[in-house]
């Protein structure tokens, strides 16, 4: 078993190994055209078309959604359907990456003479240079490599790695020359885990009006102890008589207060620190998670621009939320 085992790790290193192998070819090959491929697809007015058959398919049905989902809209079009029709999805404005290993399948050779008739741009995409796709292609961009991962050679698989790392190099070089921000992805995304925790502000978490936990200055423990109770987040926002924030007052500081052994009728005044961490409601909430890990705090207050106290949230909403 040991044995075995042992082999099939060594298989498994081999091939990672071809695979890098295949990586640092390409890296050596980008050049010019890489950077003329980026300013043809910047400067397109339309979406981006990418095609592909087989393996080379399903590699760009990823680069695709890669380039939709990173601001240039972009969606696939498999080339046996669009002689059958679907070339009717691609508009003069469009550009098409066209994607071979061989740069000779059939179905992508046979539909570049009307997309060229028609003038739209075609970026090839193949392993090699000398192809028909690279003869047709505006920019042709190479990702060949010495041999598959495949013992037998043929098993699309350093290729197919290649392309995709291509693809993805496409991708965040556009994403970096559009000044593509997090929020920008996130709008793209709002649906999911990523697009929570970038779009959800303090605003969308705290518990603000009557749900916020707030007692003046001069107020007792006892009071404190009653607010924090009612509104559950284990802390309450100490405010001074013109509305301002002074300070907060949380469970901890409760402990310790009981630790002195004051009396609950002590004034806040006299036992809280002036002063406390604040936020602002258009804070992204996942920003307040580095602040709450940072300064070691449960809970922040969220205060507007005169220093008054809009809401509070607590470690807990955040959770809630999904942000952490």
């Amino acid at each position: 078993m040991a044995t075995g085992a042992l082999v099939y790790e060594d298989i498994a290193r081999r091939v990672i190994d071809d695979e890098v192998a295949g990586l640092n070819q390409l890296r050596a090959e980008i050049d010019h055209s890489f950077a003329e491929a980026c300013k043809l697809i910047l400067g397109c007015r339309g979406k981006i078309v990418v095609m592909g058959m087989g393996k080379s398919g399903h590699i760009g049905s990823k680069i695709a959604a890669t380039l939709a989902s990173t601001g240039t809209p972009s969606f696939f079009v498999h080339p046996g359907e669009a002689s059958h029709g679907d070339l009717g999805m691609i508009e003069s404005d469009d550009m098409v990456i066209a994607i071979s290993n061989s740069g000779e399948s059939g179905e992508v050779i046979d539909i570049l003479p009307i997309l060229k008739r028609r003038g739209i741009v075609i970026i090839g995409m193949s392993g090699n240079p000398d192809s028909s796709l690279a003869r047709y292609a505006t920019v042709h961009l190479s990702f060949h490599v010495e041999r598959e991962a495949c013992p037998l050679n043929l098993v699309p698989t350093s290729s197919t790695t290649s392309t995709l790392v291509l693809g993805d190099a496409l991708a965040v070089a556009l994403l970096e020359a559009r000044g593509f921000t997090a929020r920008d992805f996130a709008l793209s995304h709002p649906g999911g885990t990523l697009g929570r925790k970038l779009l959800t502000t303090c605003a969308d978490v705290m518990h603000s009006g009557d749900e916020c936990p707030v007692v003046y200055i001069d107020s007792t423990i006892k009071d404190a102890i009653f607010e924090m109770t009612s509104k559950g987040l284990g802390m309450v926002v100490v405010i001074k008589e013109d509305g301002t924030i002074y300070g907060i007052f949380t469970d901890g500081d409760l402990r310790r207060a009981f630790e002195k052994m004051l009396d609950v009728t002590t004034p806040l005044r006299k036992i809280i620190k002036k002063g406390c961490l604040t936020v602002k409601k258009d804070t992204l909430a996942a920003e307040t998670v580095r602040i709450i890990h940072a300064r070691k705090v449960n809970s922040l207050v969220v205060a507007d621009d005169d220093n008054r106290p809009l809401g509070a949230f607590n470690i807990h909403d955040l959770l809630n939320k999904g942000v952490m």
